[in-house]
């Protein structure tokens, strides 16, 4: 299909399960302030293990298309009609006489070498044309009944056991990832964020790298990406008063998001416009038609979840609509970011649940070693055991085998009645 027939495509997928949700209008800001269930009942956690899945699914797909010669907008588009057909297949009964509400939760990007994040291009925009030796970060999120689960990932194009990358690109490739699995480990119940920052900022010097200033991972709930406690990677100075110390606890859910260049690792603003966006629970009267005309969608459609200009119809009116929501902060753009230019920037992004059993990292795919080879490597004792440990033990497990049990037995008969 032409790139324009896709697009629609992809609208008409987004606009089919939105029609159902408008007449109840129960997906918005204000359903973060309420009580909902977490990680305490087995239902959630089954939502979260199924959006695991579909996420996993999705970024393993997009892997597979990153090749040279294949266009970001492309991608972006497919990863978006991937979303929404993998969350399609589940929870279509009504609960209440209500439908579950599901889909996008963070749009599909796709950055390439020096640009960070939130690289997700609509039709006019300069084109992006992947080729053999760039370094490609992937970037999405679903939910399920608001549930959020995000994954992100980062490859080189033609990267192959046969002729694996080396250089820059493998060093910060292979920083981000062990530095990713290091964090999994980590984040658990009674550690604090300074001890996972630290390990996070010694992986990459190991690989003369740095980390990213500022990159957030923010502790997730039904409905809301960015809840209470946010861990801040490599503070800068103007930030590094206001972040805070936290402790992870039993029952919490994370969306950490590590983010390694080869260069200083601070970031600039690129020029080009914001394609993604998120609401931010403001209130404010617009003045405005087209602007409130804008923002009753998103809120009909998106909720508290972001979304990008890509999925509206008529993109010229909702980018005019949309300047007073963000003029007035009912909205906020995902800025695209660059490191400097020459450098290359890795990413790698999980959400992991805090069981009392041990954490559960549920999204996130494995590299092949074997294409990626670095004359460096992890060279702390404590982190290369660290990094040799499992994300739970054998002895956990055994304990809690009949939870898993009974677990595993609500997860089928969870999807079985939706099915």
């Amino acid at each position: 299909p032409t790139r324009r027939n896709r697009q629609e495509t992809a609208f008409a997928l987004n606009f089919a399960v939105v029609a159902t949700l408008q007449p109840f209008k129960t997906f918005i800001m204000a359903d973060i302030d309420e009580v909902h269930p977490g990680l305490e009942a087995a239902d959630v956690v089954t939502k979260y293990k199924m959006g695991a899945e579909m996420a996993n699914r999705v970024v393993k797909s997009l892997t597979e298309a990153c090749v040279a010669g294949a266009k970001v907008l492309d991608l972006c588009i497919q990863g978006d009609e991937l979303i929404l057909n993998e969350t399609a297949t589940v929870f279509n009964k009504k609960v209440d006489k209500k439908p579950v509400l599901k889909g996008i939760a963070f749009p599909t990007c796709i950055s390439v070498n020096n640009v960070l994040f939130h690289c997700s291009p609509v039709e006019n925009d300069d084109e992006i044309v992947l080729a053999d030796g760039d370094l490609v970060k992937i970037d999405m999120g679903l939910h399920l009944d608001g549930y959020v689960s995000v994954c992100a990932h980062s490859l080189v194009v033609g990267a192959s056991p046969d002729k694996p990358a080396t250089g820059p690109a493998a060093d910060t490739l292979l920083a981000a990832y062990n530095a990713c699995q290091a964090a999994a480990r980590l984040i658990k119940p009674g550690n604090k964020s300074d001890v996972v920052n630290d390990a996070v900022i010694k992986i990459a010097k190991d690989f003369d790298c740095a980390v990213v200033e500022d990159v957030a991972s923010y502790q997730m709930s039904r409905f809301n990406m960015m809840d209470e406690k946010t861990l801040i990677a490599n503070p800068s100075e103007q930030t590094r008063s206001d972040a805070k110390t936290i402790e992870f606890e039993e029952h919490e859910v994370y969306a950490v998001d590590v983010i390694i260049s080869s260069g200083d690792g601070k970031p600039k603003r690129g020029s080009e416009r914001a394609n993604v966006f998120k609401p931010t629970g403001v209130v404010y009267q617009l003045k405005m038609k087209q602007s409130r005309q804008t923002f009753a969608e998103v809120q009909q459609r998106f909720g508290s979840m972001a979304f990008t200009l890509r999925s509206f119809e008529n993109q010229a009116r909702a980018s005019f609509g949309l300047k007073e929501c963000i003029e007035h902060q009912l909205v906020t753009p995902f800025e695209m970011m660059h490191a400097a230019k020459g450098d290359v920037v890795a990413q790698f992004r999980f959400t992991v649940l805090l069981m009392p059993n041990g954490n559960l990292k549920i999204t996130g795919l494995d590299i092949d070693p074997a294409c990626y080879k670095s004359e460096k490597a992890v060279t702390d004792e404590d982190l290369v055991k660290l990094l040799a440990q499992p994300l739970t033990s054998k002895s956990k497990k055994k304990k809690n085998k009949k939870k898993a049990s009974s677990a595993a037995a609500a997860a089928s008969a969870s999807a079985a009645a939706d099915n």
